[in-house]
């Protein structure tokens, strides 16, 4: 019975992951997505999702930030990018540049907030596809 659930259970995380990639793969256009923590919140807008450099624009929706900084892993393949300082563009509205995924694949961003609130990690899942 067990390994009846295990197995169900298994089946329904790569369904949802099908449905991601899917669902991702038919649209076009920026990825927005939105991350809360206990300090921050904020909205990460990817506007052409493909490995390579890319721009990625951090709106912070809650909390004042005084700095915010980008990176990426990809965890079932080993893979990390180095930290991307961002710009303030005008308050609250932050862009980074530069190469962040080198391949097509599900990338966990790491969004780094620090301000007088003190310092918070917040992450997303990105799905970069070519």
């Amino acid at each position: 019975m067990r390994k009846k659930l295990v197995l169900m259970g298994g089946a329904l995380v790569a369904a949802g992951v099908a449905v991601f990639v899917m669902g991702r793969a038919a649209t076009t256009g920026p990825l927005e997505l939105t991350t809360t923590g206990a300090r921050y919140a904020a909205t990460v807008v990817i506007e052409d999702p493909k490995p390579g450099r890319v721009a990625v624009a951090v709106e912070v929706n809650e909390g004042d930030a005084d700095s915010v900084a980008v990176s990426a892993v990809m965890a079932d393949m080993g893979h990390s990018t180095p930290e991307l300082a961002a710009t303030e563009r005008e308050p609250g509205r932050f862009l980074a540049e530069g190469e962040l995924f080198p391949m097509s694949g599900v990338w966990e961003l790491s969004i780094r907030l620090d301000g007088p609130a003190g310092e918070e990690q917040l992450a997303v899942k990105a799905l970069i596809t070519d």
